[in-house]
C-alpha cells in the first residue's frame, strides 16, 4: 500500500511528468501530448487550486501514482462540478487498491470543495472502466463531443 498521499506543489512537477507521459503510452489522450504544453498547464493548475487540485501518491518516497481533479460549473448539475481528469497507477501497482483510494480521496475532496457532481471519461476498453462502475459512475446515453477553439 502507498506510504503516502499528498496534495501535490509545484515541486512535484517533475515527479508528475513522468507518470503523466506513461499514462499516455498506455491510454492516450485524444489531443497529443506536448510536453511543453502539458508542463505550462500542469503548473497553472499547481498554483491555481480554483481550477483543480492533484494529489501524488508515493511509496518509499517514490512517486507511483496520481490524481487530478478539476473544477467546471453546470446548471444541469446543479452548480459547481467536479471532474477527474486523470488517475494513474503505475503498472507494478496495478490491483494493490490504489486506485480504490485515489476514487474515495477524488470523492472526498470534491465534497470539501463543494462539487455536487464527479465526472470522469474512461477510454472504451480500458479496464479501469469496471471499477468506475463498481463505484457508482454511469454510462451516459450521450457523446463527449468537443471543439479546438484555436483552430
Amino acid at each position: 500500500m502507498p506510504t503516502a498521499i499528498t496534495a501535490a506543489t509545484t515541486g512535484d512537477l517533475e515527479s508528475l511528468v513522468p507518470m503523466m507521459r506513461q499514462m499516455q503510452e498506455d491510454d492516450p489522450w485524444s489531443e497529443p501530448f506536448h510536453e511543453p504544453t502539458v508542463r505550462a498547464n500542469l503548473a497553472e493548475l499547481l498554483q491555481n487550486p480554483a481550477y483543480g487540485v492533484i494529489y501524488l501518491v508515493r511509496e518509499e518516497n517514490a512517486p507511483i501514482a496520481y490524481l487530478v481533479i478539476c473544477f467546471d460549473y453546470s446548471l444541469e448539475y446543479r452548480g459547481k462540478g467536479a471532474w477527474i481528469d486523470e488517475l494513474f497507477v503505475e503498472a507494478a501497482h496495478r490491483g494493490k487498491g490504489i486506485g480504490t483510494q485515489l476514487l474515495d480521496l477524488a470523492e472526498a475532496a470534491s465534497r470539501e470543495h463543494h462539487a455536487k457532481f464527479i465526472h470522469l471519461e474512461v477510454t472504451h476498453g480500458n479496464p479501469a472502466i469496471e471499477l468506475y462502475r463498481r463505484r457508482g459512475f454511469q454510462d451516459h446515453q450521450r457523446y463527449l463531443m468537443s471543439k479546438d477553439l484555436n483552430r
